[in-house]
């Protein structure tokens, strides 16, 4: 399949993509993330490698939308953790709003 990354067209197929990345170990997912095989890796370093280019070169989007394409699950930024729940007193402060100014 026909994909441009970077100004560039690339010819990239499902099975192509695998093959480049089998002996490749995955970096910490810090960002979005795809899933090839059984291994989850940035997508920078996926484009990285399937292009030959510099990360700089080219944006996570860009690689999102070409592994999409070719059938890979990618995921989005990893979600914040929860923020504390509200003691009691807070709650209730919450629901009574906060004071006019007069």
């Amino acid at each position: 399949m026909r994909c441009v990354i970077a100004r560039f067209p690339f010819y990239l197929t499902n099975s192509g993509v695998q093959a480049s990345m089998k002996d490749v170990k995955p970096e910490p997912v810090l960002g979005e993330s795809v899933i090839i095989g059984r291994r989850q890796y940035p997508v920078k370093q996926v484009g990285e490698v399937i292009t030959h280019q510099d990360r700089r070169d080219f944006s996570a989007g860009e690689v999102v939308r070409a592994m999409t394409l070719l059938g890979f699950t990618c995921r989005g930024l990893p979600t914040a953790a929860p923020a504390r729940p509200l003691t009691p007193l807070q709650a209730a402060s919450a629901m009574l709003g906060t004071p006019l100014p007069g």
